[in-house]
């Protein structure tokens, strides 16, 4: 065995730099356990970390992929980094480890918080402060990447202080831990964390596990190695960062409650997180317009739904009209301006989102605001994915009316999809309409021409039109709307003669929209979105 100061044999590999055998209070069989559950612990707190700023990232600022690419990358490119950097802390090893812990343990506890914060109180006021979530986003990503990577060296260096071994031997058992741990780390965030304790308080636990076990490892294993000074700079700091993180979380409803009232005004009164997303509604009483927020996005105002749904519905209806699907249209809104249509039999409502369709059906204001259409015996819903449903659909429908999130929100993009236009094309009968909600025409051109071309690519002929003008007070609501009516063969662009009549449509508002919308068409043809090649940006 070679001693710990001791020159390496001719032909030996010296052992990669260790300073020193490591005082233990345990054997070192036991202490190398110890040292790997640390790791084993600390890698399932590092990925729930990351996953969390994928998470609120994504919720907050919107296109998923691009928020994963950017946490992913920058936190890679960080843990580089911060390996180079930890060398210089071999030397201490275990005091560098505690500290490193530690601050890991407050920058990634409290990450959510900030993030949501910035996001509440700074995201609306436009400037500089318009991107200061996602400048946020990098901060965090560049500092707890830095330190997951600094992790890495010391921790080979303290486990070799226990019992050297050879470096690969070493490395194997160490990546082994972490890997375990980030698998144990990954599950644990979207199928505990996440639905039992909500983005913020799952941080802050995240947080108060990696103090514990950070601290434990190195006040308890390695606390010979440490000088006085440090032991209790370290006990200081970890007791520092476990009351900063038990304060958050006892303030954590509160600080929820006031952020919420800075997202959607003092008027917030129903807040809920589903399955699928968080749905929040607004107003409703007093006077004020009922709003209803799916995942932060205003998915409709009081003020000026009626302009919405109007025009996505009763172009459509103009023909055969006994049976319509709706896809999506929980808030029962779109059925509201389809029953109004004599001759209407049957109205199928698919809604991903069952406590969407619970609020529309027991929300005195929503349902109000619906004509109780739920309460129609010709309204039947059902809980399910949209696409896999209409995967799975054998019936047929002579108005098919997608009322779905906008396209550039990447968790529906596979619904603006090729793939998707012909399994609806395949459900329309002889003669029937498709009409699809496809997102603001003047903000987002590229993408509102992208869903037509997708649609013609599906065998379709396309009548696009949009709506514009925003009722006033309505923030947070797009410029305009945009719609494509589409058929098997093409079909005319009117109102059904015995459409009842309207508030906000006319028939000769309604022309003045499509030719408006088809000035806007570029000459360059679009290539259309598919399953694989989705072609939406945010």
């Amino acid at each position: 065995m070679i001693e710990p100061h001791a020159p390496a044999p001719p032909g030996v590999p010296p052992p990669w730099g260790v300073q020193g055998q490591a005082r233990l209070p345990v054997r070192p069989g036991i202490g190398r356990f110890l040292v790997l559950a640390g790791v084993f612990v600390c890698a399932a707190c590092g990925l729930v970390y990351e996953l969390e700023l994928v998470a609120l990232a994504s919720y907050l600022i919107g296109d998923s992929v691009t928020q994963a690419s950017i946490v992913l990358s920058v936190m890679v490119f960080a843990m580089g980094v911060g390996s180079l950097a930890a060398k210089r802390l071999r030397p201490c090893a275990a005091a560098g480890f505690g500290a490193v812990e530690a601050m890991l343990a407050l920058v990634g506890g409290c990450s959510a918080m900030a993030l949501y914060a910035v996001f509440a109180w700074t995201g609306g006021w436009g400037g500089l402060w318009a991107d200061g979530p996602r400048c946020l986003l990098v901060v965090f990503s560049l500092t707890i990447g830095l330190l997951i990577g600094a992790e890495v060296p010391l921790l080979m260096e303290l486990i070799q202080r226990i019992r050297r071994q050879d470096p690969g031997g070493a490395v194997a058992d160490l990546f082994a831990a972490d890997y375990v741990g980030a698998l144990v780390g990954g599950l644990a965030f979207p199928f505990l964390l996440l639905p039992l304790l909500g983005q913020l308080s799952g941080a802050l636990l995240t947080g108060t596990v990696n103090v514990i076990a950070g601290g434990a490892l190195v006040l308890g294993l390695f606390r010979r190695d440490l000088t006085r000074r440090a032991r209790w700079t370290l006990v200081v700091a970890n007791v520092v960062v476990l009351g900063l993180l038990a304060s958050a979380a006892m303030l954590v409803d509160d600080f929820e409650r006031a952020a919420r009232h800075a997202l959607y005004g003092a008027d917030a009164r129903v807040a809920l997180r589903t399955g699928v997303q968080e749905a929040v509604l607004a107003g409703g009483t007093h006077g004020r317009p009922l709003r209803l927020f799916l995942d932060g996005r205003l998915r409709f105002s009081g003020r000026d739904e009626r302009r919405y749904h109007e025009a996505l519905v009763h172009p459509a209806m103009n023909g055969p009209h006994a049976r319509v699907l709706i896809l999506g249209g929980g808030d029962g809104l779109a059925a509201r301006e389809v029953l109004r249509h004599p001759g209407v039999r049957r109205v199928d409502i698919v809604e991903p989102d069952a406590d969407v369709v619970r609020l529309a059906r027991h929300d005195a204001a929503l349902s109000a605001l619906n004509d109780h259409v739920y309460d129609d015996p010709r309204v039947h819903e059902m809980t399910a994915d949209v696409f896999g449903r209409l995967r799975l659909d054998r019936s047929t429908y002579d108005v098919v009316v997608s009322d779905l999130p906008d396209p550039c929100v990447t968790a529906a993009t596979k619904l603006y999809s090729q793939e998707f236009y012909g399994l609806a094309r395949r459900v329309l009968a002889p003669g029937g309409r498709l009409v699809v909600h496809a997102g603001p025409l003047a903000d987002r051109h590229r993408a509102f021409w992208t869903v037509d071309a997708t649609i013609r690519a599906a065998g379709l002929s396309t009548r696009p039109y949009r709506v514009g003008g925003r009722a006033p007070g309505a923030a947070g609501a797009p410029g305009d709307w945009g719609f494509i009516l589409a058929s098997r063969a093409p079909a005319p662009l009117r109102l059904d003669s015995s459409c009842p009549r309207l508030r906000t449509l006319t028939q000769a508002a309604l022309a003045a929209d499509a030719r408006a919308a088809s000035r806007s068409r570029g000459d360059r043809p679009l290539p259309p979105s598919t399953l694989v090649h989705p072609r939406y940006t945010d």
